[in-house]
């Protein structure tokens, strides 16, 4: 399958949004197609063997609007959306410029306002309807985009925002010109009833409300954009011997950069020279700088403070952690959540219904309530204008738009809208235990021996046997044996058990180490060292037990420091009722120790690793929703066998693509503050979409003169058209609210 993203132009409304979703779902081989009205963006999956890219294009392009491939230039992406922002707001004093005037001379004289002579409507009605005519045109000629697009749509049978307002204008200045006509033949009357002013004031609202929503819009993604504009633009390389400044794109693996202090970090790579200490902020989100030596990695923009260094570059452009993060974040802006199903499946409908009352409503009021002509225009205008499947659309890409932004600021990926809005319903979280609960930076703490063997001679042997593993236990005993000087000895063979240790054919001997299961699985008796180890397990120690040729030699006990965070973390959990579990495949004891020190209230011990996705699944099977917490290979089956899979940053690539949410910062009071941001960013979207739904069903019915039966006012199309336009401006200032959202500390 391939994957793209488009950039759609053309789109006014949700109703634009849902017919290139329905053209282009229609072709053969398409898997999914999201468009998000908010970034005006299309994500496609797609068979490439079934469907081409033109293919999809084609397809748009029948539908009325036009695909072309995602910007990459932030700049050039940037600086499209400041001109669309400028040309509106041009688009919008033109038009003012003459719809003043214009207002004044149609409506000034009914409140008294003086008018020359020639162009009073009781001394020269037909001066009077030119003059507004002559002012009407220049507005909608600067409006023609409304048209354009709106009567492209219509006659494609996929009627938007603008189609509701192109017909409804249209249907104005037509009546307005019959009615100049049938003054010019002398009859006055008609004067009164125009129309020109409601056409030139609904376009000057609605390019208005179009400028603000725009402007809106741009907060909207001011996260991803400051994240995009952290790189520097140039990197100094050095090549032939010679210090050479080359534009950011012409880095290669492999060349060497020097960076002084205060510059930014160009791209990733490994520290070949020299000693500094860097801001990794941007990334983390931890203000602490961190030093960096020889054989460290360095992140693409961050910050270097106090020294010079030379680095070789080991990741460049789109592989950079930087544009990982930034792709992370666009795939989460251009997903959908499944609340917004309803307002899809609405807006797919909305316009052709909305037109059909707007007609159905003015022929009602001509031949059964008996109104007049313009009465029955008025009507029809009126719930034309005041429709807005804008608001719709827009509930929900923009609130995830600012939600998935502020978490990306703070240090929390959230990889999509699905995972947005499962993370709010999480009940229960499994937190793995080592490097997740504890620092996952084990140490020695004791060593107990059988009589036939020193405390050095098992460290040595126990070191030697797991130089070659990469468990966290056996590299605290590597690390102690090297403390201690002790010469460590190559091993004849290797052979992991896993879950239960290793068995190392070494110096003439075959030496066993793992946990209690491997002792009993190989029959070998603890004999007087069970006490010891009931004992270290309770003070939560992980014992690990040395056999030497099938006799036990001793027990090594390592001990892991729980993280300062994780206490307070799993406390600010309960406090949103939400249980917590801890999973580990040390013994119970050791467990249960940790977990008396931060509070767990469910603990899961003794799971093999192949294990942890069936236990995750087994609290699934009591009907609960289940995140599970991780950093390891041995994680990634549960983190996606979870509803939400949560990574710790530090973690590995495997657990961190199997997850839906990562942590940067490795702090677990992130996991805390993700569920928070869900519940808040789900919030904002019901709030959006009540209003929403709330605004067109009452704001429709009005319009149709349903106060007016019981004797109240008639809903003015101008009124209308700043209703309306108001409407989308105020579901994307609420979702901008989010924008205050602090992480929980």
């Amino acid at each position: 399958m391939a994957k793209k993203i488009f950039e759609i132009e053309g789109m006014t409304c949700a109703s634009c949004a849902n017919a290139v979703e329905r053209v282009t779902r229609k072709l053969e081989g398409v898997v999914e197609s999201n468009v998000n009205l908010a970034t005006e963006k299309l994500t496609i999956s797609y068979d490439p063997d079934l469907v081409r890219v033109l293919d999809i294009k084609n397809a748009i392009e029948k539908a009325g609007y036009r695909a072309v491939d995602e910007e990459v230039s932030v700049d050039t992406d940037k600086e499209r959306k400041e001109n669309e922002i400028k040309s509106l707001w041009h688009r919008f004093v033109i038009s003012a410029i003459f719809t003043i005037p214009l207002f004044y001379i149609s409506m000034g004289h009914m409140m008294g306002a003086p008018l020359p002579d020639f162009i009073e409507p009781m001394v020269n009605p037909l001066n009077f309807a030119i003059a507004q005519l002559l002012l009407t045109i220049p507005v909608m000629i600067t409006g023609l985009k409304f048209y354009t697009i709106g009567f492209k749509t219509l006659f494609k049978r996929s009627p938007n925002m603008d189609s509701l307002i192109a017909v409804s204008t249209s249907a104005a200045f037509i009546y307005g010109l019959y009615a100049t006509y049938r003054i010019y033949m002398g009859e006055a009357d008609y004067a009164m009833s125009l129309y020109y002013e409601s056409v030139a004031v609904i376009l000057t609202l609605i390019t208005l409300g179009n400028y603000m929503e725009a402007l809106s819009k741009g907060k909207s993604s001011d996260a991803i954009k400051k994240l995009m504009g952290l790189q520097p633009k140039t990197a100094l390389v050095i090549k032939d011997g010679k210090e050479t400044e080359i534009s950011i794109d012409e880095v290669e693996v492999g060349d060497v950069i020097i960076v002084k202090p205060g510059e930014k970090i160009p791209v990733d790579g490994e520290v070949v020279e020299g000693l500094t200490s860097v801001d990794e902020s941007m990334l983390t989100g931890e203000s602490i700088p961190v030093e960096k030596h020889v054989g460290d990695s360095v992140v693409g923009a961050s910050i270097n403070k106090n020294g010079s260094i030379k680095y070789k570059a080991t990741k460049v452009g789109k592989d950079t952690a930087l544009a990982q993060i930034v792709k992370l974040v666009e795939d989460a802006q251009g997903s959908k959540a499944p609340i917004a199903r309803l307002a899809d499946i609405i807006s797919g409908y909305f316009v052709p219904i909305v037109m059909v009352l707007a007609v159905l409503s003015g022929l009602g009021w001509y031949f059964i309530g008996g109104e007049s002509l313009t009465f029955s225009l008025t009507i029809f205008i009126s719930v034309l204008v005041i429709a807005c499947p804008c608001a719709l659309g827009l509930a929900t890409p923009t609130a995830i738009m600012v939600g998935t932004g502020k978490g990306a600021e703070n240090g929390v990926l959230i990889k999509s809208g699905t995972a947005l809005e499962t993370t709010h319903q999480i009940e229960t979280i499994v937190f793995d235990k080592t490097g997740t609960i504890t620092e996952g930076k084990p140490r020695v703490t004791d060593i107990i021996v059988a009589d036939w063997i020193s405390e050095n001679e098992l460290l040595q042997l126990a070191a030697s046997a797991e130089k070659g593993s990469e468990h966290p236990l056996g590299e605290a005993i590597v690390n102690d044996a090297e403390k201690k000087d002790l010469r460590l000895m190559d091993s004849d063979s290797f052979e992991a058990i896993p879950g239960h240790g290793i068995k190392v054919a070494i110096g003439g001997r075959t030496l066993l180490a793992g946990n209690k299961k491997l002792m009993n699985d190989k029959k070998i008796s603890l004999e007087n060292l069970e006490e010891d180890s009931n004992r270290l397990a309770e003070e939560g120690k992980t014992p690990m037990y040395i056999a030497i040729d099938n006799r036990i030699a001793g027990i090594i006990a390592v001990a892991d420091t729980v993280k300062e965070s994780s206490s307070k973390a799993i406390e600010s959990l309960h406090n949103m009722g939400i249980k917590v579990a801890m999973i580990t495949g040390d013994n119970r004891k050791t467990a249960e120790a940790i977990a008396r020190q931060v509070n767990i209230d469910i603990v899961l011990a003794d799971v093999l690793p192949e294990d942890k996705a069936n236990e995750v699944k087994k609290l699934q099977d009591k009907g609960k929703k289940v995140a599970m917490v991780g950093d390891g290979i041995n994680d990634a089956p549960a983190l996606a066998q979870a509803d939400i899979g949560i990574a710790i940053g530090s973690g590995t690539d495997v657990a961190m693509e199997s997850a839906d949410i990562v942590l940067m910062r490795s702090d677990l009071m992130d996991v805390p503050t993700a569920i928070q941001l869900s519940k808040s960013t789900i919030r904002n979207i019901k709030q959006n979409l009540f209003w929403a739904f709330a605004y067109n069903t009452l704001g429709i019915p009005v319009a149709m003169g349903l106060l007016h039966i019981f004797g109240g006012p008639l809903l003015n199309p101008m009124i209308a058209a700043g209703a309306m336009s108001l409407s989308s401006v105020s579901v994307v200032s609420n979702a901008l609210r989010l924008k205050r959202f602090k992480p929980i500390r």
